[in-house]
């Protein structure tokens, strides 16, 4: 999952996934970092992006998928499972509204959680931050 590194919301948003991940098999990268570079390069759809991407790998790049805004989020709300489930009520909701909604919220998203974006991560996460 890629996500907006020097932003409060998200940073919040990745620390909430944390917290409800059971399988703990996904992995985070900031949009600025290098691994987000070199995703962006396989991508072509991703220049210019700043919202959430979700990244799908089934073993090799050919077979690699991305998704950005409320279909990334509720790709992420499928990962999750259990209660998270009950969101995925917005695949009924045409895309164009969703990404309508999620582009509300990210345009304000930095004053939305105000606090530091570096959050801290136990050592035993540590490596699922890439």
């Amino acid at each position: 999952m890629l996500y907006d590194g020097e932003c409060g919301f998200c940073s919040a948003s990745v620390q909430l996934v944390l917290r409800h991940d059971r399988r703990r098999t996904l992995a985070f990268a900031p949009l600025e970092g290098p691994t987000a570079a070199t995703i962006r390069e396989r991508h072509a759809e991703l220049a210019g992006v700043d919202s959430m991407v979700w990244v799908e790998n089934h073993g090799d790049t050919d077979a690699e998928r991305v998704y950005t805004r409320s279909t990334a989020a509720l790709k992420v709300a499928r990962y999750l499972g259990g209660r998270w489930s009950l969101v995925l009520v917005g695949w009924l909701v045409p895309r164009i509204l969703r990404d309508a909604v999620y582009d509300l919220i990210a345009r304000h998203r930095h004053r939305l959680v105000r606090r530091i974006a570096c959050e801290w991560i136990p050592l035993s996460e540590r490596t699922r931050f890439l």
